[in-house]
């Protein structure tokens, strides 16, 4: 019988520590700074130096299980005992799966003698599981994650450390985060089909600690996932960079890639007039130009680059005229719009890119390459005592780009279920459309009578719209601005 021990339950709450430190003389200037402890064991047959509490869970308000975690007495690698976390099943009353952190929970450790977090696992499913280290849910400068397949048998698993000379005083030894998953099919049964496609598992770590293997080859670090990104903005455009991570070599031959945080790269630009870019990788456009962003951790440049094209102050589209109580707004950042305005809630296969950008306190959508698009929201409106739709557009694709607009009635149910007791109709904006320039439209409620692509006949019915859509044949881009009957 397999025996679970403490640790069991544990949930934990911040610690505050007050100190008060005095002196008799001055410090010499001769003298050493003081360095942390450098302990690499972290769980061996106990917590190394973390205390008998050393897990913290994530938040069961999320959903995260505080029950499976323990340590068990007949099963280990070496030694008397190992970690055992029991992953629960997705419909578990305590929670539908487990994680959470081992913590130093003294002054922390130098861990810059080290190149890798090791550990020995096995599961009773070859499952996936997120491991890593550098959280303490305090301030994670220095987290690093990645995601391994347990084997039946034991077997060692490595985590590289992508810059050790950062971690002088870390407190976050150890993560961990998993949940079911798919077992039909899985090698492990002999009839997958006798279970349920979502199952709890079994897994067990021990000897987890840090050792420089002097055997982990940095290959290369990564940024926007190691590609390389050109886009064409305006002054004002920030973006954040994301996609941070490094890869590895291992003895084996193994290539391993984690995922780093920001802390542990330096970020620059090619241009700093055109575009700036801080310590936690904000990019900021001030000015007209060509820059390119990139990153390094040490001396190793990062794959991956963002090229930036800005023509400079980019112009928002016209403020409305038009007073509150006279609009119905389905977007704008002039009036009260409509409750849970999404941009994208259905869009063709082939529409490359959706996005809201924002320029000197204004937003407006961005659409890339669209053939259909469908603009949503809370509810439907009913804009039978209106007589007119205005918007603002754009046009960011050639001359000669197609657009239709379409407007969707759900019908007297307010629900979208096809054209049982719905109506819709198109309009074609097409030659207005003006290549850089925003243009407003606008359009008699009455002139929406082009058959739709998804059914519609056209005249559509106005007291339930649900929807509007817009449609190209040529994979028109543009931006769009300013949406309301009046």
């Amino acid at each position: 019988m397999k025996k679970l021990t403490y640790f069991k339950n544990i949930l934990f709450t911040g610690l505050a520590i007050a100190m008060t430190v005095s002196c008799e003389r001055d410090i010499s200037d001769d003298a050493v700074e003081a360095r942390f402890p450098n302990t690499p064991d972290i769980f061996t047959d106990a917590p190394v130096g973390l205390t008998d509490e050393f897990f913290t869970s994530f938040d069961p308000a999320v959903g995260a299980n505080t029950e499976g975690f323990g340590t068990d007495e007949d099963v280990a690698y070496e030694g008397t005992s190992s970690i055992r976390i029991d992953v629960p099943a997705p419909n578990d009353p305590d929670g539908n799966f487990i994680g959470g952190i081992f913590k130093d929970r003294g002054e922390g450790r130098d861990l810059s003698s080290y190149d890798a977090l090791t550990f020995w696992a096995k599961g009773t499913l070859t499952g996936t599981i997120e491991v890593g280290f550098g959280t303490d849910f305090l301030t994670d400068t220095y987290p690093v994650s990645t995601v391994i397949q347990l084997s039946s048998g034991w077997k060692k698993y490595i985590i590289p450390i992508p810059d050790a000379s950062k971690l002088i005083q870390e407190r976050g030894m150890f993560l961990f985060s998993a949940g079911s998953f798919d077992a039909l099919g899985n090698d492990n049964f002999a009839d997958a089909s006798s279970f349920n496609d979502n199952i709890g598992y079994t897994f067990w770590i021990d000897e987890l600690r840090f050792e420089n293997l002097g055997t982990v080859s940095l290959v290369a670090p990564f940024m926007l996932n190691g590609q390389d990104v050109e886009i064409d903005n305006f002054t004002g455009y920030t973006q954040t960079i994301d996609g941070l991570g490094a890869t590895f070599n291992l003895a084996n031959g193994q290539n391993v890639s984690v995922k780093a945080s920001k802390n542990y790269f330096d970020f620059a630009s090619s241009d700093t007039s055109v575009a700036t870019v801080n310590a936690n990788g904000d990019v900021s456009v001030i000015g007209a130009g060509v820059a390119t962003i990139t990153a390094n951790i040490g001396n190793a440049t990062a794959n991956g680059s963002l090229e930036i094209t800005s023509t400079g102050s980019f112009v928002n589209a016209p403020t409305p005229t038009q007073a509150q109580a006279d609009v119905i707004s389905i977007y704008s950042d002039s009036y009260t719009s409509v409750d849970g305005f999404d941009p994208g809630v259905f869009a063709g296969s082939n529409t490359q890119n959706i996005s809201v950008q924002g320029f000197d306190g204004n937003n407006h959508v961005n659409y890339e390459g669209i053939d259909f698009i469908g603009i949503g929201w809370n509810g439907t409106v009913n804009v039978t005592g209106e007589t007119m739709v205005h918007l603002d557009v754009q046009l960011t694709s050639g001359a000669g780009s197609a657009l239709v607009m379409e407007l969707i009635d759900f019908g007297p149910d307010d629900t979208d279920n096809g054209f049982g007791d719905g109506s819709a109709g198109g309009f074609n904006i097409s030659s207005q459309l003006i290549q850089g320039d925003w243009v407003s439209i606008d359009i008699p409620l009455s002139s929406f009578t082009l058959p739709t692509g998804g059914g519609g006949s056209g005249s559509p019915n106005l007291g339930n719209i649900g929807y509007i859509v817009f449609v190209s044949s040529n994979g028109a881009s543009f931006l769009v601005d300013n949406i309301y009957f009046y």
